[in-house]
This record gives C-alpha cells, structure tokens and sequence, in this order.
C-alpha cells in the first residue's frame, strides 16, 4: 500500500459533494426561517441589538439580515440576495429569500437521489422563463396619473409593514414625494432619483399624522445672525455659492514685511475691502437669501445683514444640490461670476421654524419643485427609523411603477398562477428534467403558503382550495388575503405587486438558488499571500456594516 498523499495543507478544511449541498441548502434554509414570519400584513417584527447596544425593530428582510453576522458563506450570499433586491426595485426583499430557501429545500430531495445540480439548474431556469412568460401574460397596465390607483398599489406594498396600521399616510407621502421629482426624460421614460432629490428629515416628537412632504427643501440649520437678519421672506431671491464668504488666509506661511506701523492698518483694511468688494458683487443681485456650502465671516455678515439679506453657511452640498433643484437657481462657485439667471426666484417662502428644540429652515411653496423633502414626525427614534424605512420602501415602489406601469396580482396569487401554469407545462417536458421543473412549479406556492401561516388560518385547506381554483384556470387574480386568510380576488381587495418587482424576485431568488446547486466544493482556511518580512498580520474581517457604508455615513 502506497503512502498517501498529502496535496492539501492540514490547515485546510475541505468538504466536497452532497454533504456540501446538503450544508448549503440547510444554511439556506435557515435564513429564509430567520425572516419567513416577516411576510405579510400579519407579520411578525424583530428586534436586533447590534454590537453598539443600539436596537433595530423592524421588519423589513434587507434591514433584518444587513445587521445578522453569519459565519456560513451559503447564507451570506443570501443575505446578498436580499441587498441586491433591495437596491435593484427596493421591495420584495422577504419574499426573494423565501423563495430561493424553497427553490433549495425541493431541490434537496433530488441531490439525495442522485441527479447531477447542473440538471436541476438547467430545469430552474426553464422554469423561470417560463415564469416570466406567465408574469407578463397576467400582468395589467394602469395610467399612472391615477392617483387612487396608484395609493392602492403603494399600499398594498407597504401593508405588510409596521407602518400599516396608518393607512393612506406613508403611501401618500411616497406617491408625493415621487411624483414631484420625477424628471421626464423624453420617449416616455421617467427617471425618479430618489436617493439624491428626496431627503427625509427625522424630528422626534409631535404625531406621526403630522408628517408631511414639503413642496421644496428644509434643512437644520438658521441663519447667521438671529437677531438681525429676517426669519421670513415671502418669495425670496435666493442665491447659492460654493465659496467661503471670508478672507481667504494663505495657503502655508505667508510672510508680510511691515516698514511702518500704517501698513498693518492698510493690511487689515485690505482684508476688509476684499470682503466688501465680494459681498457688493452678490448684493448688486438684491437677494433675500444668501446660502453657502462653506464658512461666513462675521464682516461678511455685518455686511449682508445691513443690507436686509438672511445669510446660511456651512450648509452640506447635498441640501445644497436640492435647494438648486427645488428654487431654480444655481449653484455659483465665485460671487463675481453672478449672474441674473442664477438667482432662484421659484420659492414662495423662506421661514426658520423651531420644531422641537432646534431650528429648521424651511424654503416652500416652490413653483415646480424638482427635489422635496419628506419631514417625518414620531415619538421615538426607532419608530422613526422604521417609518423612513417602510417609506423607502414606498417610495421604490411608486417609482417603479412611474417608470414600469405594470401590475400582477398580490397576495400569493401571482405565484399560485405560476405554480399552476408551470404545473401543466411540465407533463410536455421530456427527459429527466421533467421533475426538478414541476418542483420548482411547486417551491412558488412558498408565498402563498408563508402569508396563510402567518395570518394563522389552516394552511393545508387554504392551499388547496387555492390550488384547485387555480388549476382549472379560472381567475388569475384569486389570492390570499393577507389580514384574514380569506380567498378572494385580489383585483376587487385592490392587492397588487408592481410587475419589475415580482420578475426580479423570481430572477434573483432561482438565480441564486441554481448557484448554491452549483457548489461542490468548499475549502476553508485559505491563507492570503503575505509581502516578506511582513508579520502574521490580523486579517480584516468585513462586516456587513462595512458593505452598507452607505447606511452609516451621515449624509
């Protein structure tokens, strides 16, 4: 007998075949049990302490897995899947892991006898043509300008989160803030920038009745000098720079010879004149309202305030952006390259407000806003937080259907329609796909299944009466209602999903499913090259916090 031997390092762990797919289905399968009871109307919230000691109560799937630390890679890479779906539509992130944990859990039983992945891939995606194919049969088109329409589809989006029990508020919000941004791109294109034009501003206290979306900007800030300078101006010139209204120090050691004692005088009356000079050049333009992204010196003040005009500084080139947006003015990066064109005079109304106990300004009643702001109202942090959640949520969904005007059914029904057309098309399947295809048929009865457990009727009868209904194919629209558990037609409850929302959770979910199939192989304790004379160094673990800096970062 030959010694064996050793290819691998001992300090690798390799694990090869079924009992990876078997390790990766259960990890899989795990994370789709971690958010199942989230979906829904009836759902369930989590409550997640992070390492901070800050808690997270929610129950939107991306936020729910972003703040998990998993060690299994299988499972992170369906924590990806709900990023992905979260970054992509913004809505759907519950049912996408859903979906792709039942994908895996029907394809186990064929790895156990035997069937080669790449086979039951090959079957998955058949059937995910096929699926989309139903999608668009079923699909209905609305007119977007329809605002009744449009409020029951954001609602029944929203209806599965916490912020349901207030009804019409968020979903009109969203559809406001949404529509005000929207910029027509000709060709029938709408482009809705959500993450730079919509701003949500949190201020604890007060009722969540009393948010509201401002037609123009608000921000944190009040103006330099309170005492001077107005707090209110109806219709105000409003002029934005991107330079320090100051002057302006040298850039390192800058030496000044002075000969006689005059010259220090002269020195200082220079600085003076400068800022003079600068600030006549922005008067000559009689503004009301004076905002900078950088700093203001008190002279500069003096001088704006003897002229009547509010002055804001050291504001951030977000808000800036969207004051630009909402007023129509632009944003000048020298006061002496004024001009008249760029003066906003599309603003009704400038006011500092005290809400709570800081000072906000407000920019209003602006002509034809192409940037807003959401300002929610609530009475704890964290239920503010949960609210601009499901408010984005909101908002993703009204902007898909300003740019994709389609509807399918809500409630289990579009996949129960799936379910049941893949079901019918599998007998005409030939050879040995057949059977990982009508599984797949049957892993889309996952929705539908999860919304009945978690309004608590009885699971195996609802589904059956479901599936008998839709086998004979004889209303596309029957569903499950999500708040009783009844079966009724979805078109008359006004249940609907946006139709890009629905195709990319079926994409992502039996995309993702094909492969973790795919992996036989996993070999753990891979040692990173080192640069010589490098010590062992500390390897930097990312965390999910680091792939969602976005999230961290104040904006």
């Amino acid at each position: 007998m030959h010694a064996p031997v050793l290819v691998l390092k001992d300090s690798l762990k390799r694990e090869s075949g079924t009992k990876v797919h078997h390790a990766n289905i259960q990890a899989a399968k795990a994370v789709a049990d971690i958010i199942r009871t989230t979906l829904g109307p009836r759902s369930m919230l989590k409550m997640l302490l992070d390492t901070g000691g800050g808690i997270v109560v929610t129950n939107d799937g991306n936020s729910i897995l972003r703040e998990l630390d998993l060690a299994h890679p299988a499972a992170k890479s369906m924590i990806e899947l709900s990023r992905t779906q979260d970054e992509e539509v913004g809505d759907g992130t519950t049912s996408v892991i859903v979906l792709a944990g039942e994908m895996l859990h029907v394809a186990e039983a064929f790895i156990d006898k035997n069937y080669h992945p790449t086979v039951i891939c090959r079957a998955y995606n058949k059937a995910l043509e096929d699926a989309i194919a139903v999608l668009d049969k079923i699909a209905m088109n609305i007119d977007v300008n329809d605002r009744a329409t449009m409020l029951g589809l954001v609602k029944s989006c929203i209806g599965t989160k916490f912020t349901s029990q207030f009804g019409d508020l968020i979903a009109d919000l969203a559809i406001d803030a949404t529509t005000t941004v929207g910029v027509d791109l000709g060709q029938g294109l709408r482009e809705v920038d959500i993450k730079k034009y919509i701003k949500v501003e949190k201020v604890p206290g007060g009722q969540l009745e009393d948010s509201k979306v401002l037609k123009g900007v608000m921000f944190n800030k009040d103006v330099v000098a309170p005492g001077k300078m107005k707090r209110k101006i109806v219709n105000p010139r409003i002029i934005l720079l991107d330079c320090p209204l100051e002057y302006k120090k040298g850039e390192n050691q800058t030496n000044a010879e002075l000969v006689k004692e005059e010259d220090w005088g002269v020195l200082l009356k220079m600085e003076e004149e400068y800022i003079e000079n600068m600030c006549m050049q922005i008067l000559k333009f009689k503004p009301d309202l004076v905002i900078t992204e950088k700093g203001l010196s008190d002279l500069a003040c003096h001088y704006l305030s003897k002229a009547g005009v509010s002055a804001i500084r050291r504001l951030r080139k977000t808000d800036n952006n969207r004051i630009a947006k909402a007023c129509g003015a632009v944003i000048v990066n020298r006061p002496d390259e004024l001009q008249e064109s760029d003066v906003g005079t599309g603003a009704g109304l400038f006011e500092v407000r005290k809400i709570g106990d800081e000072f906000f300004s407000f920019i209003v009643d602006c002509k034809d806003p192409k940037a807003c702001t959401v300002l929610l109202r609530g009475a704890s942090k964290d239920l503010l937080n949960e609210v601009e959640r499901n408010l984005q949520d909101a908002m993703s969904v009204a902007r898909n259907i300003l740019k994709n005007p389609k509807l399918v059914p809500g409630g289990g029904g579009t996949e129960l329609t799936v379910s049941a057309t893949l079901k019918q098309k599998s007998s005409s399947i030939e050879g040995i796909e057949k059977w990982p295809y009508e599984a797949a048929a049957i892993a889309f009865e996952a929705i539908p299944r999860t919304l009945a457990q978690n309004c608590g009727v009885n699971v195996i009868r609802t589904m059956t009466a479901l599936q008998g209904k839709h086998a004979n194919g004889e209303n596309a629209w029957t569903g499950i209602d999500g708040n009783t558990g009844e079966i009724t037609d979805m078109k008359e409850r006004k249940i609907w999903d946006a139709y890009n929302v629905k195709a990319q959770t079926f994409k992502t979910a039996i995309e993702a499913a094909c492969m973790l199939l795919r992996i036989d192989d996993i070999v753990s304790g891979i040692k990173k090259k080192q640069a010589p004379g490098a010590g062992p160094s500390k390897p930097k673990v990312e965390t999910e916090a680091d792939a969602d800096g976005e999230q961290i970062l104040p904006d």
